[in-house]
């Protein structure tokens, strides 16, 4: 069955997106904790985390590292909190949150609703910010 995530990366639906590779896509939660909330995906529909082979697992993290420096960057915050919830949405994610608080990383608390044009910004200043890394 393809998930949500899936047709993000067939394109059939649309995402902020802020990374991608051949392998993986980070795009912006729609319903963030925080603002510069992602979400890093393997683009191989996998639902559990556990159930991918070691080098697609190891080369996620390794993915999710350079965006989350890339969303420090576009979001200055004391860290990015890194979750593996896994149970919205049967496609392995690991989402990147910016933190300055411990209740910033609260999945129970409201979710921000935030419009088109804001979300664009978002994801426009992680991608500057990833690339500035990559390509200094």
């Amino acid at each position: 069955m393809s998930t949500i995530f899936s047709k993000i990366v067939a394109g059939e639906v649309p995402a902020y997106k802020v990374a991608e590779s051949n392998d993986y896509l980070a795009f912006l939660d729609v319903n963030p904790l925080t603002e510069g909330h992602v979400l890093v995906i393997p683009k191989k529909e996998t639902d559990y985390i556990f159930d991918i082979d070691d080098d697609d697992y190891m080369g996620m993290w390794v993915f999710a590292k350079i965006v989350a420096q890339g969303v420090k960057k576009a979001f200055p915050c004391k860290k990015v909190g890194v979750a593996v919830v896994g149970l919205e949405v049967a496609h392995a994610h690991i989402h990147l949150i910016p933190l300055n608080h411990v209740q910033d990383m609260n999945f129970e608390r409201p979710k921000l609703t935030l419009e088109k044009d804001v979300m664009e910004s978002i994801a426009e200043n992680i991608r500057e910010a990833i690339s500035s890394i990559t390509n200094p």
